[in-house]
């Protein structure tokens, strides 16, 4: 990781300590400038189809955040070069051909 783009949230006050640990620069996006932050924004959408809004986060269990973690981090992304997210964090090389139809069902299920 190079940078970290954030929005100006009070969950980042450390931002200098997580800068430093993950040895990244740290950039804030301007207020009411979500296009700034595009790939969090997406990632934000991808998991509200897991969490509504609304959702009680108080009532989502480890095993339910692995529910959602999985197929988010194993999905190829365009930005990524087809890869996943696992595979550029873990390395792995191969990439995933697209258009394979898949016989079982991948629509998240909400949690609600």
């Amino acid at each position: 990781m190079h940078t970290i783009t954030s929005d100006n949230g009070l969950e980042f006050a450390g931002h200098r300590a997580i800068a430093e640990a993950l040895d990244a620069k740290f950039y804030f996006a301007r207020l009411y400038a979500s296009w700034q932050r595009g790939s969090n924004e997406n990632a934000n959408g991808l998991v509200r189809q897991y969490l509504p809004k609304g959702s009680d986060f108080a009532a989502v269990t480890d095993a339910d955040l692995a529910h959602i973690m999985q197929p988010l981090n194993t999905r190829p992304r365009k930005c990524l070069g087809m890869k996943t997210p696992n595979q550029v964090f873990f390395g792995n090389k191969r990439t995933l051909q697209l258009g394979v139809e898949s016989k079982q069902n991948t629509r998240p299920r909400s949690l609600n």
